[in-house]
């Protein structure tokens, strides 16, 4: 006989709690880039999970500048002082309510309430979660993004969504701002190769940007990831064709390293960037002369792009479940939720570990107007 546990019961929200952190995870794309330690995309910090508070700082050693010391000369005297930036994350509750319906409508054991309840909110808090990363990452500071059903509408935490900086924005084509992009500017092999090059260049374009680093991977080179639209990817396999494609794809697939995360789900390989693509990367509207050019903010990331934070929720889990009657004992209604912190990192006035790439795209599915 099955065991019918309680509404609200200790037991129940241990366990359904524990579940929607597992399916949760399993669903949100942006799992496979976050991580602790420095060498991920999106650096998780666990700091306030045990700890009081909903501040999390963190420093960014700026490297050493000038020439070393040679043969007798005297070393005392040229002591050069460590510099550090420092950027913080802000964390806060996000919570999402669902009713069961009433006795006459709820035809379901609790038991399976439960489920249903956990596997819809897996589904809309996984979104929640992707929608947060492309926000942030993309710093859509003014959440004029085109993508229907974005469930991220303001900033989170009282975390900043910060704009590109000019030194980590690219645009398409010869495009060198908004206004400049045209429809022709779309996705390339030869873009990406520019893209790629532009992290190597950085700091001896400009020594006052901090260069990015890619991420180390076991076995294998160290990368950096392209993250695109399934539009950019369309005009991409376009404009290589099959067998320029074929070699694209067989790139990922033979490279040292390949078992790494970074590398699953990755559709191939442009002058060692791996690529990738997902519906949420945002698209905006507005480029061009004319501002009738649309657009996607392609992202080349890097270590420590982003920093998540999360808070504990008075268990062993990160995620909440609360069960609760309501009219009477009439309603069930089931409040999911967690505490968490997200934000691109930052350091001084400039971003640094992701490049913004806008490139104009075309949808071939597009109705005539």
């Amino acid at each position: 006989m099955q065991t019918v546990i309680r509404i609200n019961d200790p037991q129940a929200k241990k366990i359904w709690a524990t579940q929607l952190a597992v399916a949760t995870s399993a669903k949100t794309y942006w799992t496979r880039f976050i991580g602790e330690g420095e060498n991920n995309i999106i650096q998780m910090k666990t700091e306030l999970e045990e700890d009081a508070g909903d501040t999390i700082r963190f420093d960014l050693t700026v490297p050493l500048q000038g020439e070393m010391v040679y043969g007798d000369n005297r070393v005392e005297g040229t002591e050069e002082d460590l510099t550090f930036y420092q950027d913080e994350v802000k964390i806060d509750q996000a919570r999402k309510a669902a009713s069961a319906g009433g006795r006459m409508t709820r035809k379901r054991t609790i038991h399976d309430l439960r489920k249903v309840a956990k596997n819809a909110a897996a589904e809309y808090i996984s979104q929640w979660h992707d929608d947060l990363c492309f926000t942030y990452m993309s710093g859509d500071a003014t959440f004029s993004a085109l993508n229907p059903d974005n469930k991220v509408r303001r900033e989170f935490a009282g975390n900043p969504v910060q704009a590109p900086d000019a030194d980590h924005q690219l645009y398409g084509g010869a495009a060198n701002s908004r206004g400049t992009l045209t429809v022709n500017d779309t996705m390339t092999t030869g873009l990406i190769e520019r893209v790629a090059l532009k992290p190597v260049m950085m700091a001896a374009s400009n020594p006052d940007v901090v260069r990015m680093r890619p991420v180390s991977t076991e076995g294998g080179e160290a990368r950096y990831v392209f993250l695109m639209s399934p539009l950019n990817g369309y005009a991409l396999r376009t404009q290589t064709g099959d067998t320029g494609w074929v070699r694209i794809q067989q790139a990922l697939t033979t490279a040292e390293g390949r078992k790494a995360e970074i590398f699953r789900g990755g559709l191939g390989m442009v002058a060692g960037t791996i690529l990738h693509e997902h519906e949420k990367v945002r698209m905006f509207g507005g480029y061009g002369a004319g501002q009738n050019v649309n657009a996607t903010r392609c992202l080349l990331l890097g270590a420590q792009a982003g920093v998540i934070a999360y808070g504990g929720a008075g268990g062993k889990t990160r995620y909440n479940w609360v069960e609760k009657k309501a009219d009477a004992d009439n309603l069930v209604n089931v409040y999911p939720g967690l505490i968490a912190g997200m934000k691109k990192v930052r350091y001084g006035s400039k971003d640094f570990g992701v490049v913004s790439v806008d490139v104009a795209y075309n949808d071939p599915n597009a109705q005539a107007a």
